[in-house]
């Protein structure tokens, strides 16, 4: 066989025989038998997209990425982890159907967490957070990460990036969400931030920064990776049950007096549809329209829903108003709860 054929042959396609698994048998493989790659995935597109990013507004740096079990980027390695989920079509269902929603499940979502991941990358690469004039306009970098954070929506101090005002969780992440603001190809800040004065600095300085580090190699030039997808030996269950804990509901009769006026037990209405059939019958996109309005995640609404249809169940709640209005109820109830489940309950941040 000539040298020009050998080049031109194509790749042997992996064997992955858990493709074709049932979802009981799929979760009792181990992450780091499932054999993944981002080479030749919708996630190699998008990196390369990151990189003509970068490489627009003159920045060397370009960070590595490997699959892990989550989006993050570690202390001191100026790399990325994407979820394993992407980086298959069987995963992605797998995980849209376990958790209602996938982080990163569309280009556009993929590169809004990419343009984020690659702020704090940058940061690690560049040692920016070491500038006293990043802590001037961010903070202390040092802070301690809190187990939850209470956002206020209505502050006009941070930009509006990733969901649940996720800027308003650490320094951090105040720097990583405006980078990804000022990086996003004709996202026109200035004239988005203008009456935003706070935030608008904040953007203007980054733009400064990224001026100033514009040709520049990273100081820090480590490839190292952290908790590859070849090393965890968790299986798929396992990683599903640990999610859901994370972002599940914990508390009961905790619906009680907004169920019952939003429906009743009237004997006059023994002959309407349950409360819990109706909330059934409209659960999906009800949990889509609080989730859009909240920024909360789609998995934890539904808890919430959850937790309210068992408690109309155990009520033995009816409908007593027409569905149009209930549904509206239903969706003002539920984004009342899962707002309060934000502020007062555990939000957690994942890093």
């Amino acid at each position: 066989m000539s040298a020009r054929s050998k080049s031109t042959r194509r790749p042997r396609r992996r064997r992955r025989p858990w493709v074709r698994y049932s979802d009981e048998r799929l979760l009792e493989t181990r992450l780091c038998d499932l054999d993944l790659r981002i080479e030749r995935t919708p996630l190699a597109r998008a990196v390369r997209r990151l990189y003509a990013e970068l490489d627009e507004r003159g920045i060397r740096f370009k960070p590595h990425l490997w699959l892990s079990s989550e989006w993050f980027s570690p202390d001191g390695v100026p790399g990325i982890a994407v979820p394993f989920f992407l980086a298959h079509p069987r995963l992605t269902r797998l995980e849209a159907k376990r958790m209602l929603e996938v982080e990163g499940g569309t280009e556009a979502s993929c590169m809004r967490i990419l343009r984020h991941e690659a702020g704090h990358a940058l940061d690690t690469a560049y040692r920016l957070h070491f500038r006293k004039s990043w802590r001037e306009v961010f903070g202390q970098y040092s802070t301690p990460y809190p187990d939850y954070y209470r956002p206020k929506p209505n502050s006009r101090n941070y930009v509006l990036h990733l969901d649940a005002w996720y800027a308003q969780a650490h320094p951090a992440e105040d720097f990583a969400e405006t980078f990804a603001v000022w990086l996003k190809p004709r996202s026109e800040w200035r004239r988005r931030y203008r009456d935003w004065p706070a935030a608008l600095r904040k953007l203007e300085y980054v733009d400064e920064l990224m001026r100033d580090i514009s040709g520049q190699p990273p100081k820090n030039r480590s490839r190292a990776v952290v908790e590859p997808i070849s090393q965890l030996e968790t299986t798929l269950h396992q990683y599903y049950d640990r999610k859901a804990e994370r972002y599940g509901v914990h508390w009961s009769d905790f619906y009680d007096r907004d169920l019952r006026r939003l429906f009743s037990t009237d004997p006059r209405h023994a002959r309407r549809p349950s409360a819990a059939r109706f909330l059934r019958s409209v659960r999906k996109g009800v949990c889509e329209t609080v989730a859009q309005w909240t920024g909360a995640h789609t998995y934890t609404v539904d808890q919430v829903l959850s937790e309210m249809i068992e408690r109309c169940r155990e009520l033995k709640l009816r409908l007593a108003r027409p569905a149009r209005e209930a549904r509206s109820g239903a969706v003002l109830l539920l984004i009342v709860h899962t707002m309060h489940r934000v502020h007062v309950g555990r939000h957690e941040i994942p890093i």
